[in-house]
């Protein structure tokens, strides 16, 4: 059991530090540094620079159920290896990308699909293969001190470069972190899930994905999680933005959105330990709530205390909406088909983080700011909420003596 337990310890913190340099951090997070540099450098309006989370995001939703398929089929440590350094060859490219618009969003294509290799789905797919008891806790860890604290300093990385040596630098030097910081790492540490591993018959069988889409649990979580993180992920890529266009501080601003990241990073942790010892689907309805007032706070409050308070507030929704995702789906429809199902899952959701971005610049573009949106956003967030309390009870619980 030791054994076990070391071994199934190196895989959670490979795939922690291969969530602190994969998309979210890397290219989520620090795209409204990038917004406005790219905009007056290119003349564009900031909706067409956005549109690129857009393009990004459909290149990720048709990659992420061939991705799953490929991890379920042949494994995960080759795949994720090989991942990574496709991601950092392709978020370097944006370096010599030009102003012409086809080349632009090209790139981003690429990195969609490059991206979707070494994403939180295929890692969640391999703690769950190798967590049971423990699971919603692991998730916590590799999703949110992964993502979360990722998020939290690639803004801060990325200021710097930018300060230094202009958007396209600060591409070359992203491109640089994930390979340097991820590969060895993942090379170390990463395995592939014991196929021995004494779990729940039905967590190791587990639906497949046109089972687990007959039920009604499939859509409310499909279209909840789409709802809050795709609108809650829009907010965070353009929390400096929006905060600039105030008068805020760049510095103040940036430390808005570190906030936002860690307390992201703290509450998966929080919120999976919680799943664990009190498994009800509906106890992530009131972050929704929170990260709705939150929001509230950063359009409207000038004071910094409030401002980082919106942070925190809206920090508790996203820790939310990534945290109990892979939980959910792993204790719903098991694990057996799991890349198959995050797959078309992970997929709605991260074309809806394409979409959100450019509709809020939309918005801007048209009226100067992002007060539609906001109210848009807290809509969409409410009925989130509503939706994650229809959820049935979870069918089974992990026995005693489990990792």
């Amino acid at each position: 059991m030791s054994g076990l337990f070391s071994r199934a310890n190196g895989v959670l913190a490979a795939c922690t530090i291969g969530n602190a340099v994969g998309v979210t951090p890397m290219v989520y997070t620090v795209f409204g540094l990038f917004l406005i540099p790219i905009s007056t450098e290119f003349g564009w309006p900031r909706s067409a620079v956005s549109l690129v989370l857009l393009v990004l995001a459909v290149a990720g939703a048709i990659s992420y159920p061939v991705v799953g398929r490929i991890i379920d089929r042949y494994g995960a440590r080759r795949v994720l290896l090989a991942g990574n350094l496709l991601f950092a060859a392709s978020v370097a490219l944006v370096s010599v990308t030009s102003a012409n618009p086809l080349h632009f969003y090209l790139t981003y294509a690429l990195i969609g699909i490059t991206a979707a290799i070494p994403s939180t789905v295929m890692y969640t797919k391999v703690i769950a293969g190798w967590f049971d008891r423990s699971r919603g806790f692991a998730l916590g860890i590799a999703g949110g001190f992964g993502n979360g604290v990722g998020a939290a300093i690639a803004p801060v990385f990325v200021a710097m470069l930018l300060s230094t040596y202009g958007w396209r630098g600060a591409h070359l030097g992203i491109a640089l972190a994930i390979v340097a910081i991820g590969f060895p790492v993942l090379f170390l540490l990463l395995r592939n899930a014991p196929l021995n591993k004494s779990i729940d018959s039905d967590a190791a069988e587990g639906m497949t994905l046109t089972e687990a889409r007959r039920t009604k649990s499939f859509w409310i979580i499909l279209v909840a999680v789409a709802l809050g993180a795709g609108c809650m992920t829009a907010v965070f890529a353009h929390v400096v933005p929006m905060l600039v266009d105030r008068g805020i501080g760049m510095e103040r601003a940036v430390s808005v959105l570190v906030t936002f990241s860690l307390v992201t990073a703290l509450w998966q942790v929080g919120v999976g330990y919680t799943l664990d010892r009190f498994p009800r689907p509906w106890i992530a309805a009131p972050f929704y709530i929170s990260a709705m007032i939150g929001l509230i706070l950063l359009e409207t409050s000038t004071s910094y205390t409030l401002l980082l308070l919106a942070g925190a507030l809206m920090g508790l929704g996203l820790g939310t909406e990534y945290g109990v995702l892979p939980y959910f789906l792993s204790r719903y429809f098991g694990v057996r088909h799991y890349g198959a199902i995050s797959g078309m899952i992970y997929g709605v959701i991260v074309l809806t983080q394409g979409i959100t971005p450019f509709l809020m610049d939309l918005d801007f573009d048209s009226n100067g700011n992002y007060r539609i949106a906001v109210l848009v956003i807290c809509i969409a967030m409410l009925a989130g909420a509503f939706l994650l309390t229809r959820l049935q009870p979870f069918v089974r619980v992990p026995a005693a003596g489990q990792i």
